[in-house]
């Protein structure tokens, strides 16, 4: 992979992981329309890397939050910041449990499938734009909701369903506040992130060998820098209810995917 490749492909990891459009949905209809060998696969470790950027920016913009809750729950006590804890770990069952027994029947779904991609974000918008309608409060995640947003996460496993998309949307439609839901969205992701990170780790798929260490450096650089920007931005989105702007993104791409899918059978 050379540098421009792996700057390219570490934006698009660090916008898509935050901004509401799906990444898997754009790769595979990037994939079908270029042609396969167009689109630069990454390899293993390209992949982690890229991982762990978007992740250590997600937690340099909640730093402050992270902190606390760690400082809370060395209280070792039934606190706000040890319930917050467990209702992020509460929310990542449904995704694990999934990502455990499902593996080969989602990794089925991820082969040039363009007309679900279209539709999946369809769906997405559809989320998008109920979400841009609900109002604003003051109710915090509780216990059932972190459940219910993590089954929404599960969901966004599926090509063309946005997760940070499908999760905030979730978050608010159950009449959570804004910010907190945005908050709670981009949280709930990193200790997953980092799940994905050492499985891949351990999984002995892992090689040095003719890695170009530039490209490597430059690609987390991107990813990281990129990260930051849309998780900022996408907060401040959340809060001014402009979520629509991406919905209708989503409309004009999904109707592409699915135009594209049946003059192509």
């Amino acid at each position: 992979m050379d540098i421009i490749d792996s700057i390219i492909l570490g934006i698009l990891q660090g916008l898509t992981e935050f901004l509401p459009v799906s990444s898997s949905g754009h790769l595979e209809l990037g994939k079908a329309i270029l042609g396969d060998n167009s689109v630069p696969k990454e390899s293993l470790l390209f992949s982690v890397v890229l991982h762990f950027a978007t992740a250590l920016s997600t937690m340099v913009v909640f730093r402050k939050d992270i902190f606390s809750l760690i400082r809370g729950a060395l209280k070792f006590e039934w606190n706000e910041d040890l319930q917050f804890i467990s209702k992020i770990a509460f929310s990542m069952v449904p995704a694990v449990l999934v990502g455990l027994f499902f593996e080969k029947e989602l990794e089925a779904l991820f082969g040039n499938n363009i007309l679900l991609v279209g539709f999946m974000l369809i769906v997405t918008a559809l989320l998008l734009f109920l979400a841009d309608k609900a109002k604003d409060t003051n109710k915090k995640v509780s216990f059932k909701n972190a459940f219910i947003i993590g089954i929404s996460q599960a969901i966004a496993l599926l090509p063309g369903i946005s997760r940070s998309g499908a999760t905030i949307s979730t978050s608010v439609l159950l009449g959570n506040d804004k910010t907190k839901a945005a908050r709670f969205s981009f949280l709930m992701v990193v200790p997953l992130i980092f799940g994905k990170i050492a499985k891949d780790a351990f999984s002995g798929d892992i090689t040095m060998e003719s890695q170009n260490i530039t490209a490597l450096s430059l690609g987390f650089i991107a990813a990281f820098v990129s990260g930051l920007f849309a998780c900022t931005w996408m907060i401040a989105l959340v809060k001014k209810s402009k979520l629509s702007y991406f919905a209708y993104y989503c409309v004009v791409i999904g109707i592409i995917a699915i135009v594209f899918s049946l003059l192509n059978p």
